[in-house]
This record gives C-alpha cells, structure tokens and sequence, in this order.
C-alpha cells in the first residue's frame, strides 16, 4: 500500500502531466491543418492519431522520466518503456480522436497508474472545457470544472431506470452487438458517443451504465480509480476485474446493483 504522502506527490505529478499536455493540445482543436498541423494520419488499426496526440504523449513522456526515472510508461503513440519497472503510468492523450479532430469538446486525456496489476490513480481531463476528474485509491472521486457538480456515481438500482451510453454501436462484433442490444432495450434510455468523456459523466451521477468493447488498457486504467471513487464498479463482461490480458469488453455501472442484471443482459 502506498503511503498517503506518495501518494499526494503521485497525484500531482499526474496533475502536472495534464495540464502540460492541455497546453499542447489546444491549439490544435478546432485548427485549420497546414504544413506544421497535417491532416489527421491512420495507423495500422484503422483508428486516427494527429500531432496533437504524438506531442501531448512525449511531452507527458519527458515529464514523467524527469521526476520519476524508475516508473514504467506505457502510452498509446509511443509503447512501452521500462516494462519491469513496478509502477507503470499508461497513457492516451486524446482518447476520442474522432470527436477531436470534428471540433467536439467530449475527448478527454487519460492519465492512469499502475501498481502491479492494480490501477490506483487516474485522471479523465477535458483541456477545452476546463473539466477534470481524479481517482486515487482510497479516496473519493474529485471533480474539478465550470459547469459545477460534485462526483458521486447516481443510486439508480434498476436496469429500467438506468441510462445507457456507448462511444458508438461500431465498436461492437455481431456477437456483443446482440449482447449489446439486450441491454439497450432494457435500459430507460441510451445514448452515444463520449469515449472517457461518458465515464466522467457516470462518476458525475449523469449516466448509469455503460457497455463498451475493443477497448485497450490505456483506455481503461484510468477510469478505474475515478469511476470506483465515486461509488461505481468497473468490470468485463464476465464481471471480473479488468487486466493487460482482458478481452477489450467493458461494462461499468454507477450502482454495483445493475452490475448482476447488466451482466446477465450481456450474457444473452
């Protein structure tokens, strides 16, 4: 277990990370691309990366090496580095590209830490609107924005009652799209679209549930800390705890209530 005091030093460094990567990231929402701001560039899997996030990724990456040197980081642009260290940062610096580079302000930077195989910080931060989310272990979720609010996950205890969100029905094989669309039709309401920016709305209380797949560990591991510091749960389809090995199937609920039903749902 990490000392309280590491732990506040922990949490400030991850601070510090967001707020640097914001700075390189605004200027490039909503800019017109040029010669030093290409268009947007696919990679291998068929998913968009800018400048934005190759810059914001090395800037956190210099960042977390100056203060500290024997952490692991492994981040979506850029991989791997120390992979024995005990703690690991995983990052992604835009997570919601697609909103990114269309001008929408729901991306978020995720900024998460590892402990072994336990995630034990994590920050969601919206560097437009000013949002930001922070989860570390054993303590409650903290909300910081313009808009007000407090984190505190919502105490809805039934599937019909629940409102449902997915980044988008997509992501989903015909198999989980099936799974999926049982959950839907049981749910008061879903909606779409959000990427991190939706499990910052669940620890806000403004959303109940959300079923995800293809999703990779650096889009997980820092929704963990927050979500569950607000009173949520965040587990796979199978209801087991999320690791580096999990299928890409996420399922997170606001009140460990919806978890069985909302399983069974995904079951079939």
């Amino acid at each position: 277990m990490i000392p309280d005091l590491e732990l506040d030093r922990l949490v400030a460094i991850a601070e510090a990370a967001a707020d640097l990567a914001g700075t390189v990231i605004r200027p490039f929402f909503r800019a017109v691309p040029d010669a030093e701001m290409p268009a947007t560039e696919i990679k291998t899997d068929n998913s968009p990366v800018t400048l934005a996030d190759r810059r914001a990724e090395q800037a956190m990456r210099a960042m977390l090496a100056e203060h500290l040197p024997d952490h692991g980081v492994l981040g979506e642009e850029f991989g791997l580095d120390r992979p024995d260290a005990r703690f690991r940062w995983v990052l992604d610096p835009i997570d919601g590209t697609r909103a990114f580079i269309t001008g929408r302000p729901v991306f978020g930077t995720l900024i998460g830490l590892l402990d072994g195989g336990d995630a034990i910080l994590g920050i969601i931060d919206q560097p437009v609107t000013g949002e930001r989310w922070i989860g570390a272990a054993r303590r409650p979720t903290v909300f910081r924005g313009p808009f007000g609010g407090d984190a505190g996950c919502r105490p809805c205890a039934r599937i019909g009652d629940a409102e449902l969100s997915c980044t988008s029905p997509d992501m989903f094989a015909p198999g989980d799209l099936a799974a999926f669309r049982l959950l839907a039709a049981a749910a008061r309401r879903v909606s779409y679209g959000g990427d991190c920016y939706a499990y910052g709305l669940l620890a806000l209380g403004q959303i109940d549930m959300i079923a995800e797949a293809d999703l990779k560990i650096w889009d997980w591991t820092a929704l963990i800390p927050i979500i569950e510091g607000a009173g949520g749960r965040v587990t796979d389809w199978s209801g087991e705890k999320l690791t580096p090995y999990s299928d890409g199937r996420v399922l997170a609920v606001g009140n460990e209530r919806l978890l069985a039903p909302a399983l069974a749902l995904l079951a079939g």
